[in-house]
């Protein structure tokens, strides 16, 4: 399922995009934000056939070698551990997954050089020329050769190139994604014939949680800009960049409008994100501020937590 993490960066990326652009139509900003959740969850299901697109790959590979005029034994008799990987299998044969993948007209088809060099780099690996002498074959060993290929991933040009071009909101959300493919992977038992994909959200409140604090934090942009303002007197205004005010913006917003989520949760995850997305040093500053004004937002009574959240 989609992070709580992952949610907040989208519908930051999205008030970002909304307030920049001049924008006055809330709903439809509202609406490419939630396509933008959509499309997450379509590059899990992307980033899962991609192990199986690389087997399909060695499999024809291997079936060219038997026809050659003068084939060698090697070519007659291949190793065919990795393209019997019981894991990759499974993907393989997942109705849940091909039937996610055909709806959204996902696949790799348009990309075959992609598919070769991912090959390449497999088959040129440590960890796959041992993978391949052994002569274990179970589960966990299949498992842990396609979480090794999934995680080499992220430091891959030409599969970021290939994103990029798929989508460009799929441009930062890989690190996550590939998490909940990864977490998807590690239930699987010996004796499961059907993937059990990850649903998109972890929680029914998601999609409502996503809405309601783009909404809010827009609604109440101006009023927030202006309580940020009397903790920021101090601060060359120059100076402050214009995400830095978002951010502390939509913190606030999260703090008074979701009683359920604890103070350190809302705090700890917008400082975070603020690591990535503004400016080397905007951490520091964010954190100083959201304590003033959790503070203050506190003594006014407009904080008020409950349940799970109660601090």
């Amino acid at each position: 399922m989609l992070s709580r993490r992952l949610l907040r960066i989208k519908v930051i990326k999205a008030l970002f995009a909304h307030l920049k652009s001049g924008a006055d139509n809330m709903m439809a900003s509202e609406k490419t934000l939630m396509a933008s959740v959509d499309k997450a969850y379509d590059l899990y299901f992307q980033l899962l056939i991609l192990p199986v697109e690389v087997a399909r790959y060695a499999e024809q590979r291997q079936e060219l070698a038997k026809q050659k005029k003068l084939p060698t034994y090697e070519d007659l008799h291949p190793n065919t551990k990795f393209v019997d990987n019981a894991v990759i299998r499974i993907i393989a044969n997942s109705d849940s997954v091909n039937d996610r993948v055909a709806a959204r007209k996902l696949g790799w088809a348009q990309y075959p050089e992609l598919i070769r060099t991912l090959y390449t780099q497999l088959t040129e690996s440590d960890y796959y020329k041992e993978y391949m002498q052994r002569d274990e074959r179970s589960l966990d060993d299949d498992r842990r050769l396609v979480e090794t290929f999934l995680n080499e991933l992220q430091q891959c040009d030409a599969l970021d190139e290939a994103l990029e071009e798929m989508s460009l909101l799929w441009s930062d959300d890989l690190p996550y994604i590939l998490v909940m493919v990864l977490r998807t992977l590690s239930s699987l038992r010996a004796s499961h014939t059907e993937l059990k994909v990850a649903p998109k959200f972890k929680s029914p409140d998601d999609p409502e949680f996503v809405k309601t604090l783009f909404e809010k934090s827009l609604v109440n942009y101006n009023s927030c800009q202006e309580y940020i303002e009397k903790f920021t007197a101090n601060w060359d205004v120059e100076r402050i960049v214009f995400m830095d005010n978002l951010i502390i913006g939509t913190a606030m917003t999260e703090l008074i409008s979701f009683p359920s989520i604890p103070v350190k949760v809302t705090l700890d995850e917008w400082i975070e994100i603020s690591k990535y997305y503004s400016t080397p040093g905007s951490s520091t500053f964010i954190n100083g501020v959201l304590d003033k004004i959790v503070a203050s937002l506190t003594e006014e009574g407009r904080i008020r937590k409950s349940g799970r959240g109660l601090i």
